[in-house]
């Protein structure tokens, strides 16, 4: 592997970067929007189910066909997605195709194709199965899309956080020694959860966005209510349970990839009592001099909130970006190694990997396992191997400190926005003459994508340079391929991406305003 990087330019690792980016963001524009309107569409035919009142049945046809053409350009761009993997980067394919290929393997053969089995008979099984049947078909299509989540998730928290596997170094891969270590790691787990209830919130501020429009144009007011209840009902409940997965969350990145921590705290010299920031002034376009700073300017923090959430003691000690680079002692006396100390030990792996396949290849055996246990000593090291200056191990700060805050700062928004209208709600208030809070909730439905987003942002630039944590830096990882084809199918799938988003804009827009069947029961 390392001799393409002879020939691997700066321009095609920039340009796949930035295309894998590209699409990944387009994508999950339709995902969460999928997975939150699962439950709402789920929710309303079950009052149906359960009442047998035709309003339901028409409300929940109406949630059905919005979730419809979402879930239609969500399979388009991840189809896209996973394709990259292999025109990309195949060196990363090639390494550890055998471990990151099964959990997409699985998503594609029982969630998408359980989603897609179901959702036929959700959207033309009315009037021709069980009332029952068609109700476990609604959830199970929704089952199916968030199962589909989980497999994919369980391939990426394995990117952040590798685990079940073991380097073969005959074959030169990362080869699956315990598919439920892999499949049920303490960070897939967390970030699954974290993950989905986030998107739970982007269907309940979209449901209730729609119902809040409605009002305003003092149309379809029972489905309107109905939706704006049922939505703050699952947003609040949502926000509530994306607040605790996210401290989870916080607490396994602290243990498995502390630079991350560090550059979302913009912390740069560590150790006990550490307060989490809540503000400061951070540059948004430019690095940090963190080697020179003690705590960026005009800081505003909570005392010793970030102790608390990363070693759940209020004098825990927490790493900065300094103490990772030079090294530092554990509270328990064991020592963390510097940088430089892991590069060398990287590229003691890297070498002692040479030395062993060239010893197999003579046939001195006992050479090669005296190399081979060299290797196995500085095996957790390989990716540093890689690294040519310790300034590469620190992502950059400015977008992990922002997009972490955008996330947070807007999540308390949710919640006290959704808390607002259930309030009104429960004491009888007509929310339509409340036209300022309308307006608002529609305002909303972009800033909900904007929070969704950042917290991808923070999870994918937190863990730069790796594309596997400690194992594989992304220029180690890429496609040797011509920079100018990465960059031209990039602006293909701008302009295609941009095309679909506009498209489905447009069809949902309408759909909206068409507003459901049979209106008459709204009377």
């Amino acid at each position: 592997m390392s001799h393409l990087l002879l020939d691997i330019t700066t321009g095609t690792i920039d340009w796949s970067r930035a295309q894998f980016a590209l699409t990944a963001i387009y994508h999950w524009l339709f995902v969460p929007l999928t997975l939150g309107l699962a439950v709402i569409m789920g929710i309303m035919e079950t009052c149906y189910y359960r009442t047998g009142n035709e309003f339901w049945k028409v409300t929940s046809r109406f949630w059905q066909k919005l979730f419809g053409i979402n879930f239609a350009m969500g399979v388009a761009t991840g189809i896209i997605l996973e394709f990259e993997f292999g025109t990309n980067w195949s060196n990363y394919s090639w390494f550890v195709g055998d471990i990151f290929g099964a959990p997409l393997a699985i998503e594609g053969i029982i969630a998408f194709f359980m989603e897609s089995t179901f959702v036929a008979v959700m959207y033309f099984g009315w009037n021709k199965v069980s009332r029952g049947f068609h109700l476990a078909s609604t959830w199970l299509t929704g089952l199916g899309a968030t199962i589909s989540a989980w497999w994919i998730l369980v391939a990426n928290a394995w990117m952040q956080y590798p685990v079940g596997c073991e380097f073969n170094p005959d074959t030169m891969r990362n080869e699956m020694v315990s598919f439920f270590d892999v499949a049920l790691s303490p960070f897939a787990i967390g970030k699954f959860c974290h993950t989905v209830t986030s998107a739970w919130i982007i269907g309940a501020i979209f449901t209730v966005a729609v119902g809040c429009w409605y009002l305003l144009k003092r149309r379809e007011q029972k489905l309107a209510f109905e939706s704006i209840k049922i939505g703050s009902i699952v947003g609040l409940v949502a926000c509530g349970l994306a607040l605790a997965t996210g401290h989870i969350s916080g607490e396994q990145v602290a243990k498995s990839q502390p630079m991350k921590l560090a550059a979302m705290e913009a912390l740069y010299n560590g150790g006990i009592d550490q307060s989490l920031t809540g503000i400061a002034w951070v540059n948004p376009f430019k690095q940090p001099d963190y080697q020179n700073e003690k705590e960026p300017p005009l800081r505003i923090a909570m005392p010793y909130a970030l102790s608390v959430m990363a070693t759940r003691d209020i004098h825990g000690f927490v790493p900065g970006i300094n103490d990772l680079i030079n090294g530092y002692t554990h509270p328990d006396g064991t020592k963390e190694p510097s940088a430089e100390e892991k590069v060398k030990r990287g590229r003691a792996a890297i070498y002692a990997l040479m030395c062993y396949r060239n010893a197999k290849k003579a046939g001195a055996e006992e050479t090669a396992a005296k190399e081979l246990a060299v290797l196995r000593e500085n095996m957790p090291y390989f990716g540093y191997g890689y690294i040519k200056s310790t300034d590469q191990l620190v992502p950059y700060i400015p977008v992990c400190f922002w997009a972490f805050r955008l996330m947070v700062g807007l999540g308390c928004l949710f919640i006290a926005f959704f808390a607002l209208v259930l309030f009104l709600i429960y004491r009888k208030k007509d929310i339509a003459q409340y036209k300022w809070l309308l307006i608002c909730a529609i305002a909303l439905v972009p800033l909900a994508y904007i929070a969704s987003e950042s917290g991808w942002l923070v999870a994918e630039f937190g863990r730069q340079p790796w594309t596997i944590q400690d194992m594989l830096p992304t220029w180690a990882a890429v496609s040797d391929i011509n920079s100018g084809s990465v960059a031209l199918t990039f602006f293909i799938f701008l302009a295609l991406f941009t095309t679909m988003l506009a498209v489905e804009i447009n069809i949902m827009l309408k759909q909206i305003k068409k507003g459901p069947e049979r209106l008459k029961i709204e009377k």
